[in-house]
């Protein structure tokens, strides 16, 4: 599991949503309007300057969710707002020159493998040349029908101005016809951004926020360079994870494919990956609003049965925990994380260097398979069973998603099975010293679980079962 922490949260900076705010009539466009004034005369580009950080502390942060479980963080590089997260060579709208006046992602980055964690970035920049083309329009109605918004301004217009010699094209991006190709300028400026964060922070996994390798020739070079240079500072041995969308099946030895919020309906021939998060992508402070002990966050329990069906079909799991603009987490989020932490300190060994058994697991109920589709493990229960087995392959850990009360029966796992799993010779609950009660017969393995059990734990029960 790897928490993965998206904290470049200034498009969230009072609730306002960068690309709404420029579209009349939604809601971030009269928050903004409200509370800011005018787009054509306060924009995103002053939001950047509002970015503080001010109570961040990296160092704290990967220490919590390293103890949630966590074995690489992953840090968001650059968002469809174009704004580079770390002291960009080819971008002068970067977090070291703007803000907080930071390498957000150096930092990060020196924290994360302090502690002993792989680290990964997300760039999600090829989006920028359609995303922000609202920022070029204008109201259509009331007293300021017009008047463009300041995604029209040039570096000329800066002068005086806080932003002076900054030219808020580089940020907005050109205005242009909405079936218009991205120009060459563009496709190179993202190769060679992308190329100065490979470069200065040697990533271990790179994530592009697009279906295939995107920008042509800028995407398929980027690849090449990211895989070439991670041959080279590992002594020729490959140790680079590269994640996109919607890989079809002859590409997928070549990257590893991502599932937004979703998962698979079956085990997975090559490595996958699932990632939600357990709000919005960036911070909301309407979900810790909401009542109850995680307010409207993805409860433990949840997050935990994500993980156990995706790492039983050969996937990783990725967490995104969205940080506020002033770097910190709020209570609720740390009671999910706390949740998660207490889980895994017991039954961590059922997941880490595990590889998918021969099937990933049986009961009543099936979660839905593609992206956006992860929030169906809600309806998976202590009937519902997810495999996973260590590497010498002479241990199948069978995760029962729930606390039953009531013997259950492991029908893959009984001597008549067409799994032909062998003769158990042991069943251990992880974490418990009590004595499991166990029967192998020919119509499955018969287990009774403790009736009670410690606080957290409960949200699923990890047998060990081992082979003769």
């Amino acid at each position: 599991m790897a928490p993965n922490c998206k904290w470049f949260d200034q498009t969230k900076l009072a609730k306002t949503q960068l690309r709404s705010m420029y579209l009349e009539g939604k809601p971030q466009y009269k928050y903004h309007l409200d509370h800011y004034g005018p787009q054509s005369r306060f924009g995103y580009k002053d939001l950047c300057a509002q970015w503080t950080l001010l109570n961040w502390e990296a160092d704290e942060l990967i220490a919590r969710y390293k103890k949630a479980g966590a074995k690489i963080f992953v840090a968001l590089a650059n968002h469809h707002d174009s704004f580079d997260a770390w002291d960009s060579k080819h971008q002068p709208w970067n977090a070291a020159a703007l803000g907080p006046h930071r390498d957000v992602i150096g930092t990060w980055a020196a924290a994360a493998r302090k502690q002993g964690l792989r680290f990964g970035v997300t760039v999600h920049q090829a989006r920028n040349w359609w995303w922000f083309q609202p920022s070029h329009g204008g109201d259509k109605s009331g007293p300021l029908a017009g008047v463009p918004y300041d995604g029209d301004l040039t570096q000329a217009e800066g002068k005086d101005q806080w932003w002076q010699e900054l030219d808020p094209q580089r940020l907005y991006g050109v205005k242009h016809p909405f079936d218009a190709l991205p120009d060459i300028s563009y496709v190179k400026n993202f190769y060679d951004r992308t190329r100065d964060l490979i470069d200065q922070h040697n990533p271990d996994l790179l994530y592009f926020d697009n279906s295939l390798l995107p920008l042509g020739w800028g995407g398929m070079n980027i690849g090449a360079y990211f895989y070439n240079n991670n041959l080279k500072t590992h002594g020729g041995k490959m140790e680079a994870v590269l994640n996109i969308k919607e890989v079809p099946d002859h590409l997928a030895k070549s990257v590893v494919a991502d599932y937004e919020r979703g998962l698979t309906s079956g085990i997975m021939e090559y490595p996958w990956q699932s990632e939600t998060c357990i709000g919005d992508w960036h911070y909301n402070r309407a979900l810790y609003d909401k009542p109850g002990e995680y307010g409207g966050y993805l409860p433990p329990r949840d997050v935990i049965h994500w993980m156990i069906d995706t790492v039983s079909k050969n996937g990783t799991f990725i967490l995104n925990v969205p940080g506020k603009p002033d770097g910190t987490i709020d209570s609720k989020e740390i009671a999910v994380l706390d949740g998660v932490t207490a889980w895994m300190q017991v039954n961590g060994e059922a997941i880490y260097e595990t590889r998918p058994w021969k099937i990933y697991g049986e009961g009543p109920n099936m979660v839905k398979a593609g992206s956006f589709q992860g929030n169906s493990v809600s309806k998976l229960g202590p009937k519902d069973i997810r495999f996973t087995r260590n590497k010498a392959n002479n241990v199948v850990y069978a995760l029962v998603l729930g606390w039953p009360t009531e013997p259950i029966l492991m029908q893959s796992l009984g001597t008549s099975s067409s799994t032909q799993p062998g003769n158990v010779v042991r069943v251990e609950l992880l974490g418990s010293g009590t004595k499991v009660n166990w029967k192998q017969q020919p119509d499955g393995l018969r287990v009774e679980l403790p009736k009670q059990y410690q606080p957290h734990v409960d949200y699923a029960a990890a047998l060990k079962v081992t082979m003769a």
